[in-house]
Parts: structure tokens; sequence; C-alpha cells
């Protein structure tokens, strides 16, 4: 007898029991619901929320395995800086995938196991079915943090994230905050040692001879904030041999799922353009300050003030929280001017805090969580807007 037919029998058994919704729910995730429509006024679609949820999955593989590389490479590059002189050479190798496995994989496992975990055991309690809204979320999460995070910080922030986040408010499609960045909001807040300063990337840990077990270092934009120079060409920033978050760090791998899940209309375009457009223009704008000579070398926002405004989409988190983070379908403005308006802020107020926080140089996580809670008052002044022109519309025809 297949799975899919003990799957059904374990339902039929468990049925109207606490146990039903874990069952459903791995049923439903593995195979086609045996319950599906044939007639009657309903709207019919190719997708549902499992699916959405696995395309964004999609899109975020290549960053995963392109992280998984990059840990192994900072690693070895950390101990002979020979490597980066061929990044492209010495990147893809069997050495940097085991080593990138070992350190990222438990982050992937953690993430799901306990997320998951959290996720039935509410269902349970509260007698509803699991949604599929986890499946993005305990993948972005490992993508999102430090490789180097204790792996106990990384439940209790988890456990926090989804229950806080997310399940006071109702579950999948109720929440008002992201909960990845809740999560690594909590990461931030409550361990602020691990997730800034000098060890926000920790290449490897294994030890080797004459080498301590970890070599710790900071990123491009700790280093910015510092007044120090990187030593990193704009090529290996935008192809990704730098260190960073784990999924952070290729521009590149980034834009191409930016272009899936716009092309699968998953993620929208304009949240996207907005908020490039703002980040941009803050980035401008800080340029302008530089060059008229209020701000001199040496003071502590020089650093990532005079960086090139359009060089700060290819540092840090900018790109992979503006079409990961910002285009999240349930947090996100739900009009399309609503989200000209959400994203720019976005972009405008990421590069602002960026810039202005050097303890912690990177605010696209606090500027999205901002936008996040402003979101429906966005959108209902936009609605307010439109009702008032229709209005007047209709008084002039009835003039």
């Amino acid at each position: 007898m297949g799975l899919k037919q003990n799957l059904h029998k374990l339902k039929e058994k468990y049925k109207g029991t606490k146990m039903a919704p874990a069952f459903n729910a791995l049923h439903t995730f593995l195979y086609t619901p045996n319950e599906t429509t044939h007639s009657g006024a309903h709207v019919r679609v190719v997708d549902d929320l499992k699916r959405t949820m696995n395309t964004v999955i999609m899109a975020l593989i290549p960053c995963l395995i392109f992280g998984i590389f990059n840990a192994g490479y900072q690693h070895y590059a950390a101990i002979d800086n020979a490597l980066r002189l061929d990044p492209l050479g010495n990147f893809f190798t069997w050495d940097n995938f085991i080593l990138g496995a070992w350190k990222v994989l438990p982050l992937v496992i953690i993430s799901y196991g306990v997320g998951l975990g959290v996720e039935f055991i509410f269902a349970i309690i509260k007698k509803h079915e699991v949604e599929e809204g986890y499946l993005v979320t305990g993948m972005l999460v490992p993508l999102i943090v430090p490789i180097d995070i204790p792996l106990w910080m990384l439940t209790v922030a988890v456990i926090f994230g989804v229950i806080i986040g997310k399940e006071v408010f109702g579950g999948t499609g109720m929440n008002i905050l992201n909960p990845a960045l809740t999560i690594r909001a909590f990461l931030f807040f409550a361990y602020p040692t691990w997730m800034s300063g000098d060890k926000v990337w920790v290449e490897g840990a294994q030890a080797m001879a004459g080498q301590p077990d970890a070599i710790s270092g900071e990123t491009i934009l700790g280093t910015l904030a510092a007044n120090s120079h990187p030593v990193y060409s704009v090529w290996d920033m935008f192809w990704g041999f730098i260190p960073g978050s784990v999924g952070e760090t290729s521009t590149f791998l980034i834009i191409i799922g930016a272009l899936f899940l716009i092309f699968t209309k998953i993620g929208s375009w304009r949240i996207m353009l907005s908020a490039v457009l703002g980040a941009l223009a803050m980035g401008l704008i800080f340029n302008g300050i530089v060059d008229q000579g209020w701000i001199e070398d040496g003071s502590k926002f020089y650093g990532l003030m005079s960086e090139p405004f359009w060089q700060h989409l290819i540092i840090g988190s900018a790109a992979f929280a503006i079409v990961y983070m910002a285009t999240d379908p349930v947090t996100a403005s739900q009009t399309n001017k609503g989200k000209w308006i959400y994203g720019f802020l976005i972009g405008f107020m990421g590069i602002m805090i960026r810039v202005f926080n050097p303890a912690y140089p990177e605010g696209f996580m606090l500027s999205i969580l901002l936008l996040n809670v402003f979101a429906p008052t966005i959108d209902h002044y936009v609605i307010q807007g439109n009702i008032k022109k229709r209005m007047k519309r209709l008084k002039v025809k009835a003039a």
C-alpha cells in the first residue's frame, strides 16, 4: 500500500480529533487534497498557497547554494588571502561546499524543524488546519542570519517570531509584521553582539594547524561604517564573493530571483522598482552632502555617506530585502499606488538608517518592519483619495 493511501487512512482514523490538522497538513503538503471542487460558482486558478510558497522557495534555492559555497570560500580565503586573487577559480570547490554545508544546513534544519513544530502545536491546540505560510519563512531565516549564530539562539528566536510575529495575530495571512524579519529583529535586540560588530561573520569553525577554531571578520558595511575602505572590487560585490549573511551576498542571483518572481507574478515589480528608486534617491542626497563639504572625512558618518549611491544596492542586505522581504504579499501595501509609496519609503529609509546607525550599519530590516506597520494606513489614504476623486466626478456629472 502506498504512502498516500496510508496517510489518507490516518486522516480518516483521526478525523475530528486534535491530531487531525497535523495529518491533514502532511497529506496536503505531499499530495493534492482528496476533496476538490468540480462544479459551482468558484474562481478557478492554477495555483494555491502551497504552490505560491514553493515558487518563492525555488527563487531562494540559488541563493542558498551560493551561500553554502561562500561560507567555505570565506573561511579558506581568510586563511590564505591569495585565494581572493582568483575568486571564481577558487569558489566552486568541494572543500568550500562541504565546509559551507556543515555550517549552513543546521540553520535550515533548525529553522524548519522548530518553526513547523510550533505551527503544528498551535494547529492542534486551536483545532485549525496548518497553513503553508512558514514554508517561505523557514527558508528565509537561515539566509538572513550570520553563519556563526548559535543554534540555541536561532531556536529561541524562531519560537518567538512564529508565536509573537504570526500566531497571536491569527496565523498566515493575518500577521502585520514579516515573520522572518521579526525573528531577525529579536536576534538583533536580544543578542546584539552576535548580529553586529566583529562577530557578524565567521568563515568557518574547523580547527586548523596554527589557526584558531573560528576566524571572525566584518562585512563590507562594518568596514565602511568604521571609515575604512573594503578590499573587494565592485564585481566581487556584484557576484557575491564577499562576507555577509548567508543568502544576501550575490546581487546577481538576487536579480535572477527577482525576475523569476516577477515573471511568475508572485513578487510585485512596483515594490521592487520603487524601493530601488528610494534607495538611489537617498544615496544621491548623501553623496551631495559629502560633495558640498558638509561632512568631512573622519566623521563617523563619512564612510557610508560617501559610498557611491548606486553601490548601496550591491552591499549589505539591500537587494535581498527589497526582492524577498519587502514584497511579502501579506504585510505589504495592497493597492497599486500604495505599493509605489510603500516601496519608495523602504528604500529611502533603509539607506538613511544604514548611514546614521554606525553601530549597526544595516537599515532595511528596520525600514521594512516600520513600513509593515504603516502599510494599512498607506492603503487607507490611497483608497480614500480614490473615493474622493470619484465623488467629485459624480458631482460634476450631476451638475
